[in-house]
């Protein structure tokens, strides 16, 4: 008769000393997942578009040089108006969606002195008289800026993105991503009742 092998039993030291490795695993996880909870949590309820800027309520940074329509842009000469500055490119995709908003309120906007300008960014000026010709024209000049230089100077993170300028050249609102209706009358309006 052949002897059948009983498996062995653990001691229970050796079964101790398992649980007892367990422990920092375990609490490891734990912080883990506490601080991931906590990093989520402070960026929930906060609107991502609304980015706070070091260049808020400072003067906003030079912006002049060639339009795509011919002409020439000097944000210096338009101290005393309120400029919405508007930095786009033809691929992009939002840029395409608020268009019609930023046309629209540069038409009813100009009898307030509301001056709009875009910067053309990263774009051939070619593809951007395209993209504006497909939307209809435009009301305002756009800068080019084919090496996005004008964007770095304005601290942006990408398009599109939308400052406003008062009328003392300080840079007093910064919208990161599309436009909607209710954020131009909220940035715009405050200025205007100073006038």
């Amino acid at each position: 008769m052949t002897a059948v092998e009983q498996p062995a039993i653990e001691q229970p030291d050796a079964l101790e000393q398992r649980r007892r490795r367990r422990w920092p695993w375990l609490l490891g996880l734990v912080v883990v997942a506490i601080g991931v909870f906590a990093v989520l949590s402070t960026g929930f309820g906060r609107d991502p578009t609304v980015v706070e800027s070091v260049l808020l309520n400072e003067p906003a940074p030079p912006l002049h040089g060639p339009t795509l329509d011919g002409g020439d842009f000097d944000l210096a000469e338009h101290r005393g108006e309120i400029v919405v500055v508007n930095v786009w490119a033809s691929w992009c995709v939002p840029c395409r969606r608020e268009y019609p908003l930023l046309e629209q309120a540069a038409v009813q906007l100009a009898p307030y002195d509301v001056q709009f300008v875009g910067i053309n960014t990263q774009d051939t000026p070619e593809d951007a008289q395209t993209f504006l010709d497909e939307m209809g024209g435009s009301s305002y000049p756009s800068v080019l800026d084919p090496k996005g230089r004008w964007g770095v100077e304005w601290g942006t993170f990408g398009v599109p993105e939308t400052f406003v300028v008062d009328q003392d050249g300080r840079l007093r609102e910064k919208r990161i991503g599309e436009l909607t209706p209710g954020w131009i009358v909220q940035a715009v309006a405050p200025l205007l009742e100073g006038q």
